[in-house]
């Protein structure tokens, strides 16, 4: 590892984290909010002190290139600073003490979605903005959208992409990964663009669209009222809600393919026809249940259905009725949507769409060799044929996931958490989901966790959005371990 190419690159995500607070402070300083301002300006300031003291260790030069143990480097620590800087408007405002301030700051970068305001009713829109931002930002990867912004991750960036980038495969679109990231933000905005356009075609205000964008392409689930789309009363704006919140479950490289070679590369997607078939089952099963055990009107049961099915499938965690009160056969689908996810290479949390159908073929695989063991026979998706490395490697992910579950659990259980409510928080973490069932069911809040889960949901909460490895290699002593120096 170099220490110098990494701090130059932690030095450039400070300095552009600052930058991003600028939409924010403008804002305060037009509502007139002087002390919200003076919040985001402290904030910018330290990201500036924090950009200059990593700049005194470290800078990039011509002939650099990035290597694995950087781009995991800069990959983890980066996520973890720009996070920790985060925090800073909310201790500044006055708003959050340290503990929640994390919590708040570590949901909003991962796209959890989960937050401990009580109330966030009575925030001033500057913070809400942030908050939005922060899901924005974090959705797509920090890494990557500054990646598609500054010029200096030219080289050996394809280390970095593949360390944020979630999902088994990493799909590349162009030869330049530098190329790559910009196609990838550039799908990223027009879809918040067109999606906040919609939004105010169904009747929000302008501000209120462009949030409510932000924190559906992000499958981050970050709104300005406590009953977030139960506020609206709004069909036309759950049906369009739900639409892009399943958009935002495919794989952006899918669409930047398909912006160059037409929309029959989305229909030929194995992952996402499963995906939509995935929704369709969940949701037609959860409607007949609510009609037929809760007596709901029939549109109001599908559109409920709908409606939930792609929030929770996407992670994204908008709430448009409390479905902690639906019958248990509803409640165990929206778990299970929940646990998988969207699919590799969108802004979805879960174990992936990708992973389930390559884990499903490698049991089937393993079966037709037990019958016939000279078979040879190999993995394919999308009609390409998978390496034997990345389909062990989605075994060994959802393993992980499962571990890191019940580790989760376990501790809120120390902390005094029952073992239902664990269970949930857990899986809800983990996913990247916010609200489950339970003690921080549709209509609760973090709030209600003691200090140490709090603690520990920041921990998963950046353990899942980087897919577990990236983090656990940070832990590891070896990883440290450089000829040259750290």
């Amino acid at each position: 590892m170099n220490r110098r190419i990494v701090s130059g690159l932690l030095g450039y995500l400070t300095l552009a984290t600052g930058a991003a607070m600028l939409p924010p402070l403008i804002l305060a300083t037009l509502s007139q909010a002087h002390g919200d301002a003076a919040a985001f300006l402290l904030s910018m300031f330290l990201c500036i002190a924090v950009t200059f003291e990593l700049e005194r260790f470290g800078g990039l030069q011509g002939k650099d290139n990035i290597g694995v143990r950087d781009g995991i480097a800069v990959t983890g620590l980066g996520w973890l600073l720009v996070s920790i800087l985060g925090t800073v408007p909310y201790i500044a405002g006055g708003y959050l003490n340290v503990v929640d301030s994390l919590v708040e700051s570590f949901a909003g970068f991962s796209g959890t979605g989960a937050t401990v305001f009580d109330d966030v009713e009575i925030l001033p829109k500057s913070i809400l903005l942030w908050r939005s931002m922060s899901n924005w930002v974090g959705g797509l990867g920090i890494v990557v959208i500054f990646m598609a912004i500054l010029s200096q991750f030219g080289r050996g960036a394809m280390f970095i992409l593949k360390a944020e980038m979630t999902g088994p495969t990493k799909d590349r679109q162009m030869p330049r990964i530098r190329d790559n990231a910009k196609e990838l933000f550039k799908i990223y905005v027009g879809l918040t663009a067109i999606c906040a356009a919609g939004y105010v075609l169904c009747g929000l205000d302008i501000f209120t669209a462009i949030n409510h964008a932000m924190t559906t392409i992000a499958t981050g689930g970050y709104g300005i009222y406590n009953s977030t789309v139960n506020e609206y009363g709004n069909p036309y704006l759950e049906y369009c809600m739900a639409f892009f919140m399943i958009v935002s479950s495919g794989s952006f490289a899918m669409y930047a393919t398909a912006s160059r070679q037409g929309p029959k590369v989305i229909f030929r997607n194995t992952e996402f026809k499963v995906y939509l078939q995935i929704v369709f089952v969940a949701a037609a099963i959860i409607s007949a249940d609510l009609f037929l055990e809760m007596n709901f009107d029939l549109e109001f049961a599908i559109r409920s259905a709908i409606f939930h099915v792609a929030s929770l499938s996407s992670t994204t965690g908008f709430v448009a009725h409390d479905f902690d009160t639906y019958p248990p056969i509803s409640k165990v689908f929206l778990m299970m949507t929940m646990f998988l996810g969207g699919c590799a290479g969108s802004t979805a949390g879960g174990l992936k769409v990708a992973r389930i159908i390559l884990l499903f073929k490698f049991v089937a695989l393993i079966v037709r060799q037990k019958i016939h063991p000279q078979l040879i026979n190999r993995v394919k998706l999308n009609g390409r044929v998978i390496d034997e490395e990345i389909v062990y490697g989605a075994a060994k992910f959802f393993l992980a996931i499962v571990v890191m579950d019940i580790i989760f659990a376990f501790v809120m259980m120390f902390d005094g958490i029952n073992f239902v409510d664990a269970i949930s928080v857990s899986v809800s973490t983990m996913a990247s989901v916010g609200p489950g069932f339970g003690i921080e069911g549709a209509t609760s809040t973090y709030s209600l966790l003691p200090n140490l889960s709090k603690l520990a949901a920041c921990f998963f909460m950046f353990l899942s959005r980087l897919e577990i490895f990236t983090v656990l290699v940070l832990f590891t002593p070896s990883f440290w371990n450089n000829p040259k120096g750290w």
